[in-house]
């Protein structure tokens, strides 16, 4: 039985891969994409977006014209991920488990989200590959081989580098999975130190292995700290009275995102005067102005992390919604048909509910990491818990390093997490634990449907948010400008 549902599942990936493919070739490009396939056109690299992927573009390129090599690529990792992990489960005999892995592949909001050919969609898919095969050999009672582990050395590697946050999330998956008792004080000191050296690391790999120019990309979250400390605290010391003063008559500080900072239709010379300065002088300030605001920098964070969590915020909460179809470019990036659609329907009443909720699955990843520390050892046990340790620790530096609420960036906590759990309750959960995990669940959910009845709506889409003033449930009105992160 075993075997014959393991070679199901594997049928069951395999095709569902294949539908992807069909219905969503040659893929979704959004405003990013455009920008990294254009900088393979030409040949000239900046580090605005990752290198490494416009670098694996180029490579590609040869194969085909457009963007259908990088989607057929994150799609094939997802599936070989959840195939794995889904067979691996089926095989150890936890046959429905192994099913529910697949399901949850299958959710439209995911699949709709894997198939736009972006750096978090490329993330997932490598670090989804890389657990698959993990599980493949540990729930098999085996070692990781030399090219096994080789193989999940690359893909990691590639997560780490195509997106700038995914070091939050790789390093404690890695550190996790290293087989043997390790006390929580050694793997947290390991976890920080490999981060360091990471972030350390990475801009060398950026601007001289790959020759990525440098370009103003750094600034981003200094200018937004420093417009949300003025935003709190009424003076952070580095902005001055009139670019204070433009903040507020422009609404350019929104817990939402940066991006009007950077708008040149709303507060674009704040962000000019500062990429025109030396450099450290930006760094040097926004240091400061934490130092001697310290309340008011947490008021900013805590603003921040609770839209982008999308815990207590309105109704229709934006940049939630995976498109259908890629946006009008000059370069030959194609565009999904309207078959897509009713996908994008699904997953839009997905964004709706409690499934769309990063907040919700954060609940769900602190309750597995609770459960599975009540819990004895085994090799699920220890594959759901890196699992869940790697999504909290991905969530918990959106306290910090985070810039905007796009639902796009939790992708691989809300998937890691659903992973987990149902990882953990294939071996059982005591009824107690499982309570009480329940309880925290509903609380979270419902203290974020009372606030999308009470809190006002806001308006629709990217550029009606760059001039809304939140506070008066209001949009009032400026240029358009194209996203910058």
């Amino acid at each position: 039985m075993p075997m014959t549902a393991t070679r199901s599942i594997a049928f069951a990936a395999a095709v569902l891969l294949l539908l992807q493919l069909g219905l969503w070739w040659p893929g979704v490009a959004m405003f990013d994409t455009i920008g990294q396939y254009a900088q393979v056109l030409s040949g000239a690299y900046d580090d605005w977006h990752p290198p490494i992927m416009a670098r694996l573009w180029a490579v590609l390129h040869p194969l085909g014209a457009g963007g259908a090599a990088m989607f057929a690529g994150q799609a094939a990792t997802y599936w070989l991920g959840l195939g794995l992990i889904a067979a691996a489960l089926a095989r150890d005999g936890s046959v429905r488990s192994g099913w529910a892995v697949i399901v949850v592949g299958t959710l439209p909001l995911f699949v709709a989200w894997q198939s736009v050919i972006l750096k978090d969609a490329q993330m997932l898919g490598a670090m989804l590959a890389a657990v698959g095969i993990v599980a493949r050999a540990r729930l098999g009672g085996r070692a990781l081989s030399l090219p096994a582990l080789i193989a999940v050395g690359v893909l990691l590697g590639y997560a780490v580098l195509v997106r700038t946050n995914a070091v939050f999330a790789v390093v404690p998956l890695v550190v996790m999975l290293v087989p043997g008792r390790r006390r929580w004080v050694a793997r947290a000191g390991a976890i920080a130190g490999l981060t360091l050296a990471v972030l350390a690391v990475s801009p060398i790999i950026n601007h001289r292995l790959f020759d990525a120019q440098p370009t103003s990309v750094g600034n981003t979250l200094p200018l937004f700290d420093l417009a949300g400390i003025a935003h709190f605290a009424g003076d952070d010391g580095v902005l001055t009275p009139g670019e204070r003063a433009l903040i507020v008559t422009r609404h350019c500080y929104q817990p939402f995102f940066w991006d009007p900072i950077g708008s040149a239709g709303h507060c674009g010379a704040i962000s000019e005067r500062f990429a025109a300065a030396p450099a450290g002088v930006l760094q040097r300030g926004w240091a400061g102005a934490i130092l001697r605001h310290p309340l008011g920098y947490a008021r900013h964070r805590l603003a921040h992390l609770n839209s982008t969590t999308r815990w207590l915020v309105p109704v229709g909460w934006t940049s939630a919604v995976p498109p259908a179809l890629s946006e009008v470019n000059t370069i030959g990036l194609g565009t999904p048909g309207k078959v897509v659609a009713p996908v994008v329907v699904a997953a839009a009443w997905m964004t709706a509910t409690p499934l769309g909720w990063p907040i919700a699955w954060v609940v769900v990843a602190a309750c597995v990491v609770s459960i599975a520390c009540a819990t004895p050892r085994t090799t699920i046990r220890d594959l759901a818990l890196a699992l869940a340790v790697s999504a909290l620790a991905l969530e918990a530096s959106f306290a910090v390093v985070s810039i905007a609420s796009d639902l796009r960036y939790h992708l691989w906590p809300m998937l890691a997490s659903a992973l987990a759990a149902i990882l953990l309750a294939s071996e059982g959960v005591p009824r107690r634990l499982a309570r009480g995990s329940g309880l925290a669940l509903l609380a979270v959910v419902a203290t974020g449907l009372i606030a999308r009845t009470v809190l006002p709506a806001p308006p629709p889409g990217y550029t009606a948010m760059l001039d809304w003033d939140g506070r008066a449930g209001q949009a009032g009105t400026g240029a358009r400008q194209t996203p910058g992160t």
